[in-house]
């Protein structure tokens, strides 16, 4: 999810449910420890709880960002042994990561240590290209508990780093749910997350039968209505936060005004609000506004209040 889950995205999707989990785009440890960029770390209070995503492969320098990352207040901070991208290949972290369990242990433990009371956890494959998933998936979570952690997200296929491009690894490998569902009987102890393909909250229930959560990534960024709106209450039983879409976008003006006066620019906060009505009557013409009204100099919060009159009849 780089550059879609920045802080703006996850101020809109906060407003849509108050219980779900949310996480930064992947930051690298190095960018924190060696680059300075503590600007990658800022969030609103408001998108609590938010977990940080790391990427890395340097035990002492994960160590070290996610010291940074408890003192900043994050709620998890999450090692990410999944991302099939070139950078993250040339930079030894991610997926490829998976071809070195020894060393994803050594960084967890390391991180483990520099964290204190806040859980670190990892996200995975099942693994990467010629690589047996039902000999490498249990070696590297039997690792992952040895070195202290206790959750875990397994998406639920196989990276090919080797012939399919980022984007193709997000479809073509093909899913194996039955796998990751085993992982949870094997190790019952372990907190499993389950990812990859889910695109509804019937989907997501149905998993819950097995495991102990599901993530949702694409789904609930080009459909977070249909995906968040009632998250609250039919995945925790807790009432849901906003009635409905029209709602939502209108409690999305007081983030966007604030960003505006700090010198920020519209379609840097809308353009995570476009798929709020997809499928619905209406939503075409929401996303021309949205998208047409933001690209103009001096665009403010009325653009969204305009582009609202496309969908004003939509409920939830």
């Amino acid at each position: 999810m780089m550059d879609w889950t920045d802080r703006h995205c996850r101020a809109f999707h906060r407003v849509l449910s108050r219980e779900v989990l949310l996480y930064t785009e992947m930051v690298t440890a190095a960018a924190l420890v060696r680059g300075g960029a503590t600007h990658l770390l800022a969030y609103g209070t408001e998108e609590h709880p938010v977990a940080l995503q790391l990427g890395g492969s340097d035990p002492a320098e994960l160590a070290e960002a996610t010291a940074m990352a408890v003192a900043y207040g994050y709620a998890e901070v999450n090692l990410n042994v999944g991302c099939p991208s070139d950078r993250v290949q040339s930079g030894c972290f991610g997926a490829i990561l998976m071809e070195r369990p020894g060393l994803v242990a050594d960084c967890l433990s390391a991180m483990v240590q520099a964290a204190g009371d806040i859980p670190v956890t990892m996200k995975c494959r099942l693994g990467v290209d010629e690589q047996d998933p039902a000999t490498v998936l249990p070696d590297l979570l039997a690792r992952m508990e040895d070195a202290g952690v206790g959750r875990v997200t397994v998406h639920a296929r196989k990276a090919w780093l080797q012939g399919l491009s980022p984007r193709e690894n997000r479809d073509i490998p093909p899913l194996d749910y039955d796998l990751v569902h085993a992982m949870k009987l094997r190790f019952p102890a372990l907190n499993l997350s389950i990812n990859g393909g889910i695109a509804t909250l019937d989907d997501a229930l149905e998993h819950l039968k097995v495991v102990d959560g599901v993530m949702i990534g694409r789904a609930a960024y080009h459909d977070p209505g249909a995906v968040l709106l009632q998250a609250d209450s039919r995945i925790f039983n807790r009432p849901d936060p906003c009635p409905d879409r029209v709602t939502a976008a209108l409690r999305m003006i007081p983030h966007i005004e604030a960003h505006l006066s700090d010198g920020g620019k519209l379609g840097q906060v809308t353009r995570h609000m476009l798929g709020l009505f997809a499928g619905l009557p209406g939503a075409r013409g929401w996303r021309r506004t949205l998208s047409e009204g933001a690209a103009k100099p001096g665009a403010g919060a009325d653009v969204v209040r305009t582009a609202l009159d496309h969908v004003a009849t939509v409920a939830a």
